[in-house]
């Protein structure tokens, strides 16, 4: 069986398994009916946390070679975080290559894996709203006001969830 074949099979299933079995914190559906490579996923922001009461909306696009290599996500919706670049790609560590870190910040335990799902790799999206990770920064203004000004933080965040609230 060709990568892509075996791909497309794999992400039926996790289609179907998400479909019969939803978990909490998000919903997902693919982008067009004939291409399983593009999935919709819309995000709840987590509850206590400054994203609670957002509904935020992002992309999946995975690679022909899925599961070896990760998809890319991105929030189409307005995100602020310090992990999620201005055009909305998150940058969270198991969405990197596999192997070894070229800059030594990560573990090649912490980046991509084939064991990932597309419940992993959202459960690790919801954690990264809960816990910013400013030390390793998509967004170095988010990050900025994350360590040094926590009151324009939570402002341009909840301007986020306010708009996320007034796209539905």
């Amino acid at each position: 069986m060709n990568p892509e074949s075996h791909a497309m099979l794999l992400l039926k299933k996790q289609l179907k398994e998400l479909t019969k079995n939803p978990v909490d914190g998000f919903s997902a559906g693919l982008v067009d009916e004939c291409n399983i490579f593009e999935w919709r996923v819309s995000v709840m922001g987590p509850p206590e946390t400054l994203y609670e009461g957002g509904f935020f909306n992002c992309i999946l696009s995975f690679p022909k070679d899925y599961p070896n290599s990760p998809p890319q996500a991105r929030f189409t919706s307005d995100m602020w975080h310090p992990n999620v670049y201005k055009d909305g790609r998150v940058c969270i560590s198991i969405l990197h290559n596999p192997g070894e870190d070229p800059t030594g910040y990560e573990d090649a335990s912490e980046r991509w894996s084939p064991v990932h799902t597309v419940e992993t790799i959202m459960i690790s999206i919801i954690s990264m709203l809960s816990s910013p990770n400013d030390e390793s920064a998509a967004n170095i203004d988010a990050a900025k006001d994350w360590r040094d000004n926590r009151e324009e933080f939570k402002r341009k965040v909840a301007r986020t969830v306010r708009k996320s609230q007034e796209e539905l």
